[in-house]
């Protein structure tokens, strides 16, 4: 197995984000990345610097307006009276929201503060002047893992930071900017055919639900915590299942909050059941690690012994497979829970 990470990924530097009711430090800590790349150390996977992809493989999951908007977004704000340390929305404009609406119109209005209000979903989602470079090359890396696995390797680990899952078409959210599992499964796709994502997140992976609703030939499976009282709180529900040529082709299992690792390896069986029925002819594993039982954002109670089963689990599918790094916050147990789950899936296959 090879791993991806560009350091420049490190640059982004969030200040602040909104969690329940009041402007917070931030969980995306740089630290994160660290205790990652430990865990790949301790495994003996290298490392690898992606290449400049540029931007042109990102539209094909996202509109070309938000990717214009994400670049230039720092420096828009700049030209603000008093802008403040970072780039977040004061405007929430209403838009319907239904799961299977690809893309909105361009935004209309030209003044950043508009234009951030219709790109940035939420206020968990800061720009700072780093985030955007950060950002593409945290796509790159999950495009260098499926390039790989597309061109004949076995398996690829795409350290991704900033994240992905929650990115949807057109819009940011949940730490998220650019969909990197998205971008992996699009890129399978054009190598294998039919492809699945199985996202184990805590949270439910709704950009990346977004972006393929309205497709059958990549099958979305997310397996997380109850949305009902739980960010993101509108989607991430069991019928929710696709649109159009995509009905049929999206799984949610929501599961209570305080499930521990018995009740989630049995949901977990449930979902690769589904997944195996359609066999796919590649995977992507979108990895949270934020349902352990000491993240500081989690609401679920898993230990590293079942992300080390459930990479065992997959790890026996022998698809080719994109392991794409989403959540994950406690910065003293992601890296033994990352080592955990791959040990696991080296082990299964």
């Amino acid at each position: 197995m090879q791993a991806f990470f560009a350091h420049e990924q490190m640059k982004h530097d969030p200040q602040q984000f909104m969690w329940e009711g009041r402007l917070t430090h931030p969980k995306d800590v740089r630290e994160r990345t660290d205790a990652l790349l430990h865990a790949l150390t301790k495994l003996d996977i290298p490392v690898n610097n992606p290449s400049d992809f540029g931007t042109a493989p990102l539209e094909a999951v996202h509109a070309k307006d938000y990717l214009t908007f994400l670049q230039q977004a720092w420096a828009e704000w700049q030209t603000l009276s008093d802008p403040g340390i970072e780039v977040l929305p004061a405007h929430s404009p209403y838009f319907n929201g239904q799961p299977g609406q690809l893309a909105r119109p361009g935004c209309r209005p030209t003044s950043p503060i508009a234009r951030t209000a219709w790109y940035l979903g939420d206020m968990s989602a800061p720009m700072g002047p780093h985030t955007w470079e950060s950002t593409l090359r945290s796509a790159h890396s999950a495009i260098a893992a499926a390039r790989a696995v597309a061109s004949g390797q076995d398996a690829a680990y795409a350290l991704c930071r900033p994240s992905g899952h929650h990115a949807k078409h057109d819009c940011a959210a949940g730490f998220c900017y650019v969909n990197n599992s998205a971008l992996a499964a699009q890129l399978l796709g054009q190598a294998f055919g039919k492809v699945a994502i199985l996202d184990v997140d805590v949270h439910h992976g709704d950009g990346t639900q977004q972006i393929f609703y309205h497709r059958n030939d990549v099958l979305t499976l997310s397996l997380h915590a109850d949305t009902t009282t739980y960010y993101p709180f509108f989607t991430g529900y069991a019928d929710e299942t696709g649109s159009a040529d995509g009905k049929g082709f999206n799984l949610n299992i929501p599961v209570a909050h305080g499930t521990g690792d018995a009740v989630w390896m049995q949901h977990f069986e449930q979902a690769r059941s589904t997944l195996t029925q359609y066999q796919p002819q590649a995977l992507v594993v979108a990895l949270g690690l934020d349902a352990h039982k000491d993240d500081p954002l989690g609401v679920l109670e898993l230990t590293d012994d079942c992300f080390h089963n459930m990479g065992k689990r997959l790890g026996t599918l022998r698809l080719p497979t994109v392991i794409v790094q989403e959540g994950g916050y406690g910065v003293d147990i992601i890296g033994t829970s990352l080592q955990a789950f791959l040990e696991g899936f080296l082990s299964g296959r």
